[in-house]
């Protein structure tokens, strides 16, 4: 019989080991004994935290309230953002799935980590900011990415300054990175639908200000997945409003007028997507009407010709539709 069998380390124990040794990983010089002994208590930490959460078969209900108690009342995973670039790459990973396992634990109706996150934004704008650094930025967009699922985060960051940011994460960070803000981006103005209405209607110019820089952008790839964004936020009916005073605008149907004539093929259709909402709305505004009319000859003569090579039938039967409505002007 083993007397000296080392007991199981309790969660508040992995916790505040964890906690501890976050400091450590900078302390002596790079690549020194002290160090790498940090690193490799962090990570045989996260390991075992991670064994709690997920189990071998079935996660104990016990272990993991206690572990979820330990993380919220140390602020452990504020602490893990902040060191999150000094981990190792394994590392980092356990500390997404980490995260999006509390991130979903449930409790009848609550979700006990969305409660505690509320209280402490900056976990929040920590994931958010990740995007600042190269090599952490998909592992804190991930994070960020399970946080807007839930309303009360997604209305946080909306409702921020940083918010603002995502135009910058998006056009000056390297590809990877910038697909990675921009699907946070749609995933923050399409998930929660009648919270973001009325958050548009409210912030309407300020919104539409910061957005037209990206679909007036250089970068292909920006301005189509933009505009295709805008497009879908037009034409959900929780945003009625929004489209109504977007269409309104003889700055918008001109913008989506020149974006029809774009060397790109795909610009042009998901232009269309836009310039459609103008033509089809059956209340037009004089001054959208006038230009409209303005421009009757050239537009007929232009849509006539648009995309006769696509094969689809809806497309085929909108253009249709505004070749008569442009007719009867």
């Amino acid at each position: 019989m083993n007397f000296f069998k080392t007991k199981p380390r309790t969660p508040p124990d992995l916790v505040r080991g964890l906690r501890d040794a976050l400091p450590r990983l900078e302390a002596g010089p790079p690549g020194g004994e002290v160090r790498r002994k940090a690193n490799e208590e962090v990570a045989k930490n996260l390991q075992q935290i991670k064994s709690i959460l997920y189990g071998d078969g079935e996660p104990l209900p016990e272990l993991v309230a206690q572990l979820a108690q330990e993380t919220y009342s140390t602020d452990l995973l504020y602490h893990l953002l902040q060191n999150i670039h000094k981990l190792e790459f394994e590392s980092r990973k356990d500390v997404v799935q980490i995260f999006n396992n509390l991130l979903r634990r449930q409790i009848g109706a609550r979700f006990p980590t969305v409660e505690y996150l509320c209280s402490k934004p900056e976990v929040l704008f920590a994931a958010f900011d990740g995007y600042a650094n190269e090599e952490i930025a998909l592992n804190t967009g991930m994070i960020l990415r399970e946080m807007l699922r839930h309303e009360p985060l997604a209305k946080i960051l909306l409702y921020s300054e940083q918010f603002y940011r995502f135009p910058h994460y998006i056009e000056t960070t390297t590809f990877g990175i910038s697909c990675d803000a921009y699907t946070n981006l749609k995933e923050t103005l399409t998930r929660h639908k009648a919270m973001v209405a009325e958050y548009l209607d409210k912030n309407y110019d300020r919104f539409f200000s910061s957005f037209t820089t990206l679909i007036l952008s250089n970068n292909y790839v920006t301005k189509r997945q933009s505009l295709k964004l805008l497009g879908e936020i037009l034409l959900d009916r929780a945003n009625f409003n929004v489209m109504t005073r977007y269409i309104a605008s003889e700055t918008n149907l001109k913008m989506m007028m020149n974006m029809l004539r774009d060397k790109s093929k795909n610009i042009q259709f998901e232009a269309f997507h836009v310039f459609k909402v103008f033509v089809a709305n059956p209340k037009k505004p004089p001054q959208i009407e006038s230009i409209l009319r303005r421009n009757k000859d050239k537009l007929l003569k232009f849509l006539k010709d648009f995309h006769n090579d696509k094969e689809d039938e809806q497309f085929m039967d909108e253009k249709q539709f505004l070749i008569v409505q442009i007719e009867s002007l």
